[in-house]
């Protein structure tokens, strides 16, 4: 907390204060693919800006392609030469996710990092396209569907080039606030017992033990790909949209915990790109540096049951 108020830096050299320029300060990341979902707006923009002006190609996945092109167009106008494609994804439709695989596929492009940074927090209750609970759809089943269905070409792109591959999941420190057991399986579409909070932090908590499953599985392979989780910080964006007046008074009372844009996407951007953590794989970092998760985040059996959990959901989506 000492580190969070001050801004000193941690073991890593950056803490709370660092932005997403500075962590990436002399990056070359040119011969670098990199995708970031939710692009368009807020932290998954400055990921894309900051990736873009390291010189990294960037595919920017977002459901509103107007938004997205928008955005693409911000970054060309500060950045001439940056490389960055717009591509639609809606993470709420199994449908719409297998087509922007296909569709990036196309594009004949390797794959280095995927950024799973799209989002929504604190909405009402409702089911998604494929009839799953929003927050729990949205921010993991989709990232998991996406993840699986690029895995070959990150596989196949690290093994002819060299080039490790990352993959970094965007968590939250609300993972600590879920249902009792962490992942209500039985129950996942309960409404009477819903709380737009605790399921947030059920998705939050998910996203962790995926990227600590991806990454057992991928050591196990022998693969050269790195699976990772953030809290970026607590950060004004749209994805509180839902929450907004909420967030304003608590931001009122605790001003000095949050980060503006630029320091939300240091995190981020250090672990997709910091040289300092080749080989590093199956850890949560905050503020740039590693930190210990929940008990339930580094729950084995509970991120083994997750991942057949998911498994099972998107087969069925996928077959309708």
């Amino acid at each position: 907390m000492f580190r969070l108020i001050t801004g000193i830096p941690g073991p890593s050299g950056f803490g709370s204060a660092s932005t997403a320029e500075q962590v990436t300060q002399g990056i070359d990341a040119s011969n670098l693919t990199a995708i970031v979902t939710g692009g368009a707006s807020g932290i998954g923009f400055e990921t894309a800006r900051v990736l873009a002006l390291r010189k990294a190609h960037v595919v920017i996945a977002a459901r509103n392609v107007e938004a997205a092109n928008e955005a693409r167009q911000n970054i060309l106008k500060e950045n001439g030469t940056a490389r960055v494609d717009v591509l639609k994804l809606d993470l709420c439709s199994i449908k719409s996710i297998k087509a922007f695989a296909d569709d990036f596929y196309a594009l004949g492009l390797p794959l280095n990092i995927l950024i799973n940074n799209a989002g929504v927090m604190f909405c009402p209750y409702q089911l998604s396209q494929d009839g799953i609970e929003m927050q729990f759809a949205t921010n993991h089943l989709g990232h998991f569907y996406l993840t699986n269905l690029l895995l070959d070409k990150m596989k196949h792109t690290a093994n002819s080039t060299g080039i490790e591959g990352r993959i970094v999941n965007l968590s939250s420190v609300a993972h600590v606030h879920t249902y009792g057991g962490g992942i209500r399986f039985d129950r996942i579409n309960d409404k009477d017992s819903y709380s737009d909070k605790k399921a947030y932090g059920q998705s939050k908590l998910a996203n962790i033990l995926h990227a600590n499953e991806l990454s057992r599985r991928l050591q196990e392979e022998g693969a050269n790909i790195t699976v990772n989780s953030v809290h970026p910080g607590l950060i004004m964006t749209n994805l509180m949209r839902h929450s907004a007046l909420l967030m304003r008074v608590l931001q009122a009372f605790t001003f000095i915990l949050w980060k503006n844009v630029p320091q939300g996407a240091a995190t981020t951007c250090y672990v997709a790109l910091h040289p300092s953590l080749q080989g590093v794989t199956g850890k949560y970092f905050l503020d740039c540096n590693g930190f210990p998760p929940s008990k339930l985040a580094r729950d084995k059996a509970l991120a083994k049951r997750l991942w057949d959990f998911s498994d099972t959901l998107v087969n069925a989506a996928a077959q309708n």
